[in-house]
């Protein structure tokens, strides 16, 4: 008898072990994906506030320098921004090979490019 009321037991006590590793694969699952969403909170402020930055800019660069336009300021950024990636690969110790258009010409079709790409984001929202 005490050999079935020990196998009853190891086999309550096997189901609970079992519930409670569930309970914690659930727990972990759960703040693992809390985690991801309040990242990806994270990341649209960031991008929201280099949008306000840069549309604050513009305005602030078109008011104090009289004859420029808004294109003109984004095309800076976007030149500034061009130089800056292409530091940043170039300072990179693992970078073996990186192919970018480079010259007067391939500045500007850069800067086509990512405006006409932002274009057609927005106008598919």
């Amino acid at each position: 008898m005490n050999e079935i009321n020990a196998a009853a037991r190891m086999r309550v006590a096997a189901n609970e072990k079992a519930e409670a590793e569930k309970i914690l694969q659930i727990k972990r699952a759960e703040g693992e994906a809390e985690s991801k969403y309040l990242s990806g909170l994270g990341v649209a402020r960031q991008r929201q506030a280099i949008v306000d930055g840069l549309r604050e800019s513009v305005l602030g660069f078109s008011v104090n320098v009289p004859g420029t336009t808004a294109k003109d300021v984004m095309d800076m950024v976007l030149v500034t921004q061009y130089f800056d990636t292409m530091k940043e690969i170039g300072a990179a110790s693992k970078s073996l090979a990186v192919f970018i258009p480079h010259g007067p010409g391939a500045v500007r079709d850069v800067a086509t490019q990512i405006r006409y790409g932002l274009l057609q984001a927005s106008s598919q929202h």
